[in-house]
Protein backbone atom coordinates (compact mmCIF):
# COMPACT_ATOMS: atom_id res chain seq x y z
CA UNK A 1 0.00 0.00 0.00
CA UNK A 2 1.53 3.22 -0.81
CA UNK A 3 1.72 6.29 1.47
CA UNK A 4 0.40 9.23 0.63
CA UNK A 5 2.65 12.33 0.47
CA UNK A 6 1.89 14.91 3.38
CA UNK A 7 0.05 17.91 2.48
CA UNK A 8 1.64 21.22 1.78
CA UNK A 9 0.71 24.01 4.69
CA UNK A 10 1.73 27.44 4.89
CA UNK A 11 2.33 27.09 8.97
CA UNK A 12 2.07 24.29 11.08
CA UNK A 13 1.88 25.61 14.97
CA UNK A 14 2.60 23.23 17.47
CA UNK A 15 1.75 23.98 21.17
CA UNK A 16 1.59 22.56 24.51
CA UNK A 17 -1.75 23.15 24.61
CA UNK A 18 -4.20 24.37 22.25
CA UNK A 19 -7.39 25.98 23.72
CA UNK A 20 -9.64 26.23 21.01
CA UNK A 21 -12.89 27.35 22.65
CA UNK A 22 -15.27 26.06 20.42
CA UNK A 23 -15.71 22.81 22.05
CA UNK A 24 -16.55 25.00 25.62
CA UNK A 25 -14.03 23.87 27.89
CA UNK A 26 -11.75 21.43 25.91
CA UNK A 27 -7.83 21.91 26.33
CA UNK A 28 -5.93 19.68 23.99
CA UNK A 29 -2.76 18.52 24.94
CA UNK A 30 0.02 18.27 22.65
CA UNK A 31 -1.79 19.40 19.38
CA UNK A 32 -1.25 21.56 16.46
CA UNK A 33 -2.54 23.70 14.16
CA UNK A 34 -2.10 23.76 10.26
CA UNK A 35 -2.64 26.78 8.49
CA UNK A 36 -2.87 27.44 4.90
CA UNK A 37 -3.98 30.79 2.72
CA UNK A 38 -4.72 32.63 6.14
CA UNK A 39 -7.19 29.67 6.97
CA UNK A 40 -7.19 27.01 9.73
CA UNK A 41 -6.84 23.73 7.88
CA UNK A 42 -6.90 21.35 10.83
CA UNK A 43 -6.38 21.14 14.66
CA UNK A 44 -4.81 17.82 15.36
CA UNK A 45 -2.09 15.79 17.47
CA UNK A 46 1.11 17.24 16.69
CA UNK A 47 2.79 13.50 16.39
CA UNK A 48 -0.09 13.08 13.08
CA UNK A 49 0.50 16.85 11.86
CA UNK A 50 4.25 16.10 11.58
CA UNK A 51 3.17 12.96 9.20
CA UNK A 52 0.45 14.53 7.61
CA UNK A 53 1.82 17.90 6.91
CA UNK A 54 4.37 19.19 4.57
CA UNK A 55 4.69 23.02 6.27
CA UNK A 56 6.71 25.76 4.61
CA UNK A 57 7.04 26.77 8.02
CA UNK A 58 6.91 25.58 11.12
CA UNK A 59 6.77 27.18 15.15
CA UNK A 60 6.96 24.59 18.22
CA UNK A 61 6.16 25.87 21.48
CA UNK A 62 5.60 23.22 23.61
CA UNK A 63 5.39 25.27 26.92
CA UNK A 64 2.71 27.57 25.44
CA UNK A 65 -0.66 27.48 25.28
CA UNK A 66 -1.82 28.24 21.58
CA UNK A 67 -5.39 30.32 21.94
CA UNK A 68 -7.63 32.32 19.74
CA UNK A 69 -6.65 35.84 19.31
CA UNK A 70 -8.16 38.38 21.91
CA UNK A 71 -10.99 40.66 20.66
CA UNK A 72 -11.07 43.88 21.92
CA UNK A 73 -14.91 44.80 21.68
CA UNK A 74 -14.40 48.39 22.87
CA UNK A 75 -12.03 50.93 21.96
CA UNK A 76 -11.00 54.39 20.97
CA UNK A 77 -7.72 53.72 20.51
CA UNK A 78 -6.57 57.30 18.91
CA UNK A 79 -7.07 58.04 22.38
CA UNK A 80 -3.74 56.11 23.54
CA UNK A 81 -2.12 59.44 23.05
CA UNK A 82 -4.19 61.08 25.73
CA UNK A 83 -2.94 58.02 28.29
CA UNK A 84 -3.01 59.85 31.91
CA UNK A 85 -4.08 62.79 30.58
CA UNK A 86 -6.73 63.42 33.42
CA UNK A 87 -6.85 60.86 35.60
CA UNK A 88 -9.53 60.55 39.01
CA UNK A 89 -12.06 62.10 37.79
CA UNK A 90 -16.23 61.42 37.51
CA UNK A 91 -17.26 60.64 33.53
CA UNK A 92 -19.05 64.17 33.00
CA UNK A 93 -16.04 66.11 34.49
CA UNK A 94 -13.48 63.82 32.90
CA UNK A 95 -15.05 64.41 29.41
CA UNK A 96 -16.62 67.76 29.21
CA UNK A 97 -13.42 69.96 31.28
CA UNK A 98 -10.65 68.19 29.97
CA UNK A 99 -10.97 65.04 27.35
CA UNK A 100 -13.48 67.06 25.17
CA UNK A 101 -11.32 70.29 25.07
CA UNK A 102 -8.17 68.67 24.44
CA UNK A 103 -9.20 66.32 21.25
CA UNK A 104 -10.97 69.98 20.40
CA UNK A 105 -7.07 71.44 20.04
CA UNK A 106 -5.67 68.21 18.68
CA UNK A 107 -7.41 66.00 16.85
CA UNK A 108 -7.30 65.07 12.93
CA UNK A 109 -5.84 63.01 10.42
CA UNK A 110 -2.51 62.92 12.19
CA UNK A 111 -3.76 62.39 15.80
CA UNK A 112 -5.21 59.82 15.04
CA UNK A 113 -3.12 58.03 12.60
CA UNK A 114 0.08 58.04 15.02
CA UNK A 115 -2.64 56.87 18.53
CA UNK A 116 -3.99 54.18 16.11
CA UNK A 117 -0.26 52.58 15.44
CA UNK A 118 0.71 53.13 19.28
CA UNK A 119 -2.11 51.25 20.03
CA UNK A 120 -1.66 48.72 17.21
CA UNK A 121 1.28 47.61 18.79
CA UNK A 122 0.49 47.55 22.07
CA UNK A 123 -2.30 45.12 21.54
CA UNK A 124 0.00 42.48 19.43
CA UNK A 125 2.00 42.57 22.08
CA UNK A 126 -0.46 41.69 24.26
CA UNK A 127 -2.08 38.93 22.08
CA UNK A 128 -4.85 41.05 20.70
CA UNK A 129 -6.02 40.79 17.06
CA UNK A 130 -9.19 42.39 16.35
CA UNK A 131 -10.49 46.02 18.11
CA UNK A 132 -14.08 47.49 17.80
CA UNK A 133 -13.26 50.94 17.21
CA UNK A 134 -15.15 53.86 17.98
CA UNK A 135 -13.47 57.26 17.26
CA UNK A 136 -13.78 60.35 14.63
CA UNK A 137 -11.51 60.00 11.10
CA UNK A 138 -12.63 56.40 10.57
CA UNK A 139 -11.04 57.14 6.89
CA UNK A 140 -7.68 57.27 8.68
CA UNK A 141 -8.35 54.45 11.18
CA UNK A 142 -8.97 51.96 8.64
CA UNK A 143 -6.11 52.99 6.11
CA UNK A 144 -3.84 52.57 9.67
CA UNK A 145 -5.32 49.18 10.24
CA UNK A 146 -5.00 47.97 7.09
CA UNK A 147 -1.34 49.18 6.72
CA UNK A 148 -0.52 46.88 9.45
CA UNK A 149 -2.47 44.22 8.60
CA UNK A 150 -4.90 44.58 12.17
CA UNK A 151 -8.24 43.26 12.10
CA UNK A 152 -10.58 45.80 13.09
CA UNK A 153 -14.68 47.07 12.94
CA UNK A 154 -14.19 50.97 12.51
CA UNK A 155 -16.83 53.04 13.65
CA UNK A 156 -19.27 55.35 11.84
CA UNK A 157 -19.25 58.07 14.65
CA UNK A 158 -22.88 59.93 15.04
CA UNK A 159 -22.83 63.04 17.25
CA UNK A 160 -25.03 66.17 17.91
CA UNK A 161 -22.72 68.22 17.46
CA UNK A 162 -19.74 69.48 15.41
CA UNK A 163 -16.45 68.29 15.41
CA UNK A 164 -13.30 67.94 13.21
CA UNK A 165 -14.31 65.26 11.51
CA UNK A 166 -18.04 66.51 10.45
CA UNK A 167 -20.23 69.80 11.09
CA UNK A 168 -23.99 68.72 10.27
CA UNK A 169 -25.73 65.32 11.04
CA UNK A 170 -26.00 65.39 6.77
CA UNK A 171 -22.14 65.17 6.74
CA UNK A 172 -21.64 62.85 9.77
CA UNK A 173 -23.87 60.05 7.42
CA UNK A 174 -22.50 60.92 4.03
CA UNK A 175 -19.48 60.56 5.30
CA UNK A 176 -19.93 57.59 7.16
CA UNK A 177 -21.26 55.80 3.65
CA UNK A 178 -18.74 56.88 1.92
CA UNK A 179 -16.53 55.32 4.45
CA UNK A 180 -18.50 51.98 4.52
CA UNK A 181 -18.42 51.76 0.85
CA UNK A 182 -14.54 52.16 0.99
CA UNK A 183 -14.22 49.40 3.00
CA UNK A 184 -16.86 46.87 2.49
CA UNK A 185 -14.64 44.02 0.40
CA UNK A 186 -11.87 44.14 2.50
CA UNK A 187 -10.99 41.12 3.97
CA UNK A 188 -9.53 42.89 7.74
CA UNK A 189 -11.39 45.70 7.43
CA UNK A 190 -15.25 45.75 8.22
CA UNK A 191 -17.30 48.88 9.70
CA UNK A 192 -20.33 49.96 11.95
CA UNK A 193 -22.49 52.45 13.05
CA UNK A 194 -21.32 54.48 16.20
CA UNK A 195 -23.42 56.69 18.00
CA UNK A 196 -21.64 58.16 20.51
CA UNK A 197 -24.66 57.38 23.46
CA UNK A 198 -28.22 58.52 23.98
CA UNK A 199 -27.58 61.68 25.38
CA UNK A 200 -25.84 63.32 22.33
CA UNK A 201 -27.83 61.53 20.00
CA UNK A 202 -31.29 62.79 18.77
CA UNK A 203 -34.19 60.26 17.78
CA UNK A 204 -34.27 61.33 14.68
CA UNK A 205 -30.24 60.82 14.06
CA UNK A 206 -31.09 57.81 16.03
CA UNK A 207 -33.77 56.73 13.13
CA UNK A 208 -31.26 57.48 10.44
CA UNK A 209 -28.47 55.01 11.93
CA UNK A 210 -31.41 52.64 12.41
CA UNK A 211 -32.11 52.85 8.73
CA UNK A 212 -28.56 52.72 7.56
CA UNK A 213 -27.49 49.83 9.83
CA UNK A 214 -30.39 47.76 8.23
CA UNK A 215 -29.70 49.02 4.70
CA UNK A 216 -25.60 48.41 5.01
CA UNK A 217 -25.95 45.10 7.51
CA UNK A 218 -23.62 46.62 10.02
CA UNK A 219 -23.85 46.95 13.88
CA UNK A 220 -24.47 49.63 15.97
CA UNK A 221 -21.86 49.95 18.38
CA UNK A 222 -23.42 52.49 21.10
CA UNK A 223 -22.19 53.03 24.86
CA UNK A 224 -25.45 52.95 27.20
CA UNK A 225 -26.85 53.01 30.25
CA UNK A 226 -22.92 53.85 31.82
CA UNK A 227 -24.19 55.51 34.85
CA UNK A 228 -26.95 56.21 37.09
CA UNK A 229 -27.07 59.75 36.11
CA UNK A 230 -27.14 58.93 31.93
CA UNK A 231 -30.23 57.02 32.94
CA UNK A 232 -31.72 59.40 35.41
CA UNK A 233 -31.22 62.33 32.79
CA UNK A 234 -33.03 60.04 30.14
CA UNK A 235 -36.14 59.45 32.27
CA UNK A 236 -36.53 63.73 33.07
CA UNK A 237 -35.75 64.68 29.38
CA UNK A 238 -37.74 61.55 27.15
CA UNK A 239 -39.61 59.86 29.68
CA UNK A 240 -37.72 56.83 29.15
CA UNK A 241 -34.52 54.60 30.37
CA UNK A 242 -32.33 54.71 27.30
CA UNK A 243 -32.58 50.89 26.79
CA UNK A 244 -36.59 51.59 26.17
CA UNK A 245 -35.78 54.77 24.69
CA UNK A 246 -33.48 52.63 21.71
CA UNK A 247 -36.26 49.96 21.59
CA UNK A 248 -38.63 52.69 20.80
CA UNK A 249 -36.96 53.30 17.95
CA UNK A 250 -35.75 49.93 16.32
CA UNK A 251 -32.72 49.69 18.10
CA UNK A 252 -32.62 47.12 20.90
CA UNK A 253 -31.77 44.05 17.79
CA UNK A 254 -29.40 41.47 17.47
CA UNK A 255 -27.38 44.18 15.69
CA UNK A 256 -26.72 46.21 18.95
CA UNK A 257 -23.31 46.33 20.27
CA UNK A 258 -24.04 48.16 23.94
CA UNK A 259 -21.06 48.85 25.99
CA UNK A 260 -20.97 49.14 30.09
CA UNK A 261 -24.28 48.43 30.39
CA UNK A 262 -23.93 48.46 34.34
CA UNK A 263 -27.55 50.18 34.99
CA UNK A 264 -29.67 47.50 34.40
CA UNK A 265 -32.86 45.81 35.55
CA UNK A 266 -33.99 42.35 35.30
CA UNK A 267 -36.66 43.38 32.99
CA UNK A 268 -33.92 44.71 30.79
CA UNK A 269 -31.50 41.99 30.95
CA UNK A 270 -34.36 39.88 29.52
CA UNK A 271 -35.23 42.43 26.83
CA UNK A 272 -31.33 41.92 25.38
CA UNK A 273 -31.16 38.26 25.76
CA UNK A 274 -34.66 37.70 23.61
CA UNK A 275 -33.09 40.37 20.92
CA UNK A 276 -30.02 38.66 20.72
CA UNK A 277 -28.18 42.10 22.16
CA UNK A 278 -24.45 41.81 22.79
CA UNK A 279 -23.23 43.84 25.95
CA UNK A 280 -19.30 44.95 25.96
CA UNK A 281 -18.06 44.93 29.70
CA UNK A 282 -15.65 47.28 30.19
CA UNK A 283 -14.66 46.96 34.21
CA UNK A 284 -11.26 48.63 34.25
CA UNK A 285 -12.95 52.04 32.46
CA UNK A 286 -15.91 51.86 34.71
CA UNK A 287 -14.08 50.79 38.21
CA UNK A 288 -11.82 53.55 37.83
CA UNK A 289 -14.59 56.62 36.30
CA UNK A 290 -16.83 55.38 39.41
CA UNK A 291 -19.62 54.50 36.86
CA UNK A 292 -21.14 51.33 38.22
CA UNK A 293 -20.76 47.86 37.87
CA UNK A 294 -21.90 45.73 34.67
CA UNK A 295 -24.16 42.48 36.15
CA UNK A 296 -21.82 40.38 33.73
CA UNK A 297 -23.02 36.93 35.47
CA UNK A 298 -26.97 37.88 35.21
CA UNK A 299 -26.61 38.60 31.71
CA UNK A 300 -24.37 35.12 31.17
CA UNK A 301 -27.25 33.16 33.21
CA UNK A 302 -29.80 34.94 31.41
CA UNK A 303 -28.01 33.81 27.99
CA UNK A 304 -26.57 37.68 26.22
CA UNK A 305 -23.87 37.22 24.76
CA UNK A 306 -20.83 38.80 26.55
CA UNK A 307 -17.75 40.66 25.12
CA UNK A 308 -14.72 42.39 27.31
CA UNK A 309 -13.29 45.54 25.72
CA UNK A 310 -10.93 47.77 27.74
CA UNK A 311 -12.31 51.23 26.63
CA UNK A 312 -9.95 53.84 25.86
CA UNK A 313 -6.35 54.25 27.38
CA UNK A 314 -7.36 57.78 28.78
CA UNK A 315 -9.60 56.37 30.71
CA UNK A 316 -8.08 52.65 32.13
CA UNK A 317 -5.29 53.44 31.13
CA UNK A 318 -4.05 50.59 29.04
CA UNK A 319 -5.17 48.00 26.46
CA UNK A 320 -4.44 44.71 27.94
CA UNK A 321 -6.80 42.38 27.27
CA UNK A 322 -5.80 40.21 29.77
CA UNK A 323 -5.82 42.13 32.69
CA UNK A 324 -9.17 42.93 31.78
CA UNK A 325 -10.44 39.59 31.21
CA UNK A 326 -9.22 38.78 34.34
CA UNK A 327 -11.08 41.93 36.55
CA UNK A 328 -13.99 40.60 34.34
CA UNK A 329 -14.08 37.54 35.79
CA UNK A 330 -13.34 38.46 39.09
CA UNK A 331 -15.61 41.67 39.39
CA UNK A 332 -18.63 39.84 38.27
CA UNK A 333 -18.04 37.13 40.90
CA UNK A 334 -18.21 40.10 43.40
CA UNK A 335 -20.77 41.72 42.06
CA UNK A 336 -23.18 38.54 41.86
CA UNK A 337 -21.90 36.92 45.44
CA UNK A 338 -21.18 33.95 43.54
CA UNK A 339 -17.62 32.43 43.27
CA UNK A 340 -18.99 30.30 40.54
CA UNK A 341 -20.89 32.54 38.32
CA UNK A 342 -18.13 33.94 35.95
CA UNK A 343 -15.72 31.11 35.26
CA UNK A 344 -12.28 31.06 33.81
CA UNK A 345 -13.61 28.97 30.82
CA UNK A 346 -16.57 31.91 30.69
CA UNK A 347 -14.17 34.94 30.62
CA UNK A 348 -12.12 33.32 27.94
CA UNK A 349 -14.95 32.85 25.84
CA UNK A 350 -16.30 36.59 26.07
CA UNK A 351 -12.50 38.05 25.28
CA UNK A 352 -12.32 35.75 22.41
CA UNK A 353 -15.52 34.19 20.54
CA UNK A 354 -18.12 36.50 22.69
CA UNK A 355 -16.36 39.10 21.38
CA UNK A 356 -16.23 37.94 17.67
CA UNK A 357 -19.95 37.50 17.59
CA UNK A 358 -20.82 40.51 19.51
CA UNK A 359 -18.80 42.29 16.09
CA UNK A 360 -20.49 39.84 13.75
CA UNK A 361 -17.52 37.63 12.98
CA UNK A 362 -18.09 34.71 14.76
CA UNK A 363 -17.86 33.31 11.38
CA UNK A 364 -14.37 34.32 10.78
CA UNK A 365 -12.49 34.43 14.26
CA UNK A 366 -12.80 34.18 17.89
CA UNK A 367 -12.36 30.42 17.58
CA UNK A 368 -9.87 27.70 17.00
CA UNK A 369 -11.73 25.52 13.98
CA UNK A 370 -11.44 24.42 10.58
CA UNK A 371 -12.18 26.92 8.16
CA UNK A 372 -12.08 29.90 10.39
CA UNK A 373 -9.30 32.70 9.77
CA UNK A 374 -5.86 31.69 11.45
CA UNK A 375 -5.60 34.62 14.43
CA UNK A 376 -4.13 32.92 16.78
CA UNK A 377 -1.87 34.04 19.66
CA UNK A 378 0.81 31.66 21.43
CA UNK A 379 1.26 32.19 25.59
CA UNK A 380 4.36 30.89 27.05
CA UNK A 381 2.94 29.32 30.26
CA UNK A 382 6.66 27.96 31.89
CA UNK A 383 7.38 31.68 33.44
CA UNK A 384 7.36 30.99 37.15
CA UNK A 385 4.18 33.23 37.39
CA UNK A 386 2.25 30.58 35.68
CA UNK A 387 3.93 27.48 37.32
CA UNK A 388 2.82 24.91 38.67
CA UNK A 389 0.86 24.10 35.48
CA UNK A 390 -2.04 22.59 37.55
CA UNK A 391 -5.03 23.94 34.76
CA UNK A 392 -4.62 25.77 31.67
CA UNK A 393 -7.24 28.13 31.62
CA UNK A 394 -7.03 29.39 35.24
CA UNK A 395 -3.28 30.23 34.56
CA UNK A 396 -4.43 32.11 31.37
CA UNK A 397 -7.15 33.83 33.08
CA UNK A 398 -5.84 34.37 36.61
CA UNK A 399 -2.21 34.26 36.36
CA UNK A 400 -1.11 35.11 32.77
CA UNK A 401 0.22 38.62 31.87
CA UNK A 402 0.11 40.24 28.34
CA UNK A 403 4.51 39.72 28.47
CA UNK A 404 3.92 35.87 28.40
CA UNK A 405 2.72 36.34 24.91
CA UNK A 406 5.85 34.76 22.33
CA UNK A 407 3.84 34.85 18.81
CA UNK A 408 0.60 36.46 17.02
CA UNK A 409 -0.67 35.93 13.84
CA UNK A 410 -3.26 37.63 12.25
CA UNK A 411 -5.23 35.78 9.02
CA UNK A 412 -2.19 33.45 8.90
CA UNK A 413 0.46 36.23 9.23
CA UNK A 414 3.03 37.00 12.01
CA UNK A 415 2.49 39.74 13.44
CA UNK A 416 4.74 39.51 16.82
CA UNK A 417 7.51 36.43 16.74
CA UNK A 418 9.33 35.73 20.04
CA UNK A 419 8.12 38.55 21.44
CA UNK A 420 8.96 40.94 18.39
CA UNK A 421 6.90 42.87 16.41
CA UNK A 422 6.97 42.67 13.33
CA UNK A 423 7.46 44.70 10.36
CA UNK A 424 6.45 47.54 12.95
CA UNK A 425 8.78 50.60 13.16
CA UNK A 426 8.67 50.34 17.26
CA UNK A 427 11.39 53.53 17.24
CA UNK A 428 9.15 55.65 15.38
CA UNK A 429 5.97 54.69 17.31
CA UNK A 430 7.40 56.00 20.10
CA UNK A 431 8.99 59.20 18.71
CA UNK A 432 5.68 60.01 17.34
CA UNK A 433 4.09 59.64 21.22
CA UNK A 434 6.71 61.64 22.54
CA UNK A 435 6.04 64.39 20.47
CA UNK A 436 2.65 64.18 21.07
CA UNK A 437 2.87 64.52 24.62
CA UNK A 438 5.19 67.47 24.19
CA UNK A 439 2.17 69.23 21.85
CA UNK A 440 -0.94 67.93 24.35
CA UNK A 441 0.85 69.60 27.27
CA UNK A 442 1.31 73.28 25.24
CA UNK A 443 -2.69 72.60 24.76
CA UNK A 444 -2.57 72.06 28.46
CA UNK A 445 -0.59 74.82 29.58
Amino acid sequence: MTELAPQPCDLLIEAGWVVPVVPHGVVLEDHAVAVSEGRILAVLPSAEACLRFAPAQSVARPDAALIPGLVNAHTHNPMTLLRGVADDLPLMTWLREHIWPVEAAVIGPEFVADGVALAIAEMLRGGTTCANENYFFPDVQAAVYRKHGFRARVGLPVIDFPTAWARTADEYFGRAVEVHDLWRCDPLITTAFAPHAPYTVSDANFERVRMLADQLDVPVHLHTHETAQEVADSVKLHGQRPLARLDRLGLVNDRLIAVHMTQLTEAEIQLCAERGVSVVHCPESNLKLASGFCPACALLKAGVNLAIGTDGCASNNDLDMFGETRTAALLGKAVANDAAGFSAFEALHAATLGGARALGLEQRIGSIEPGKEADLVCVDLSALETQPLHHVVSQLVYAAGRQQVTDVWIAGQPKLRDRTLVDLDLDAVLANARQWRARIAEVRA
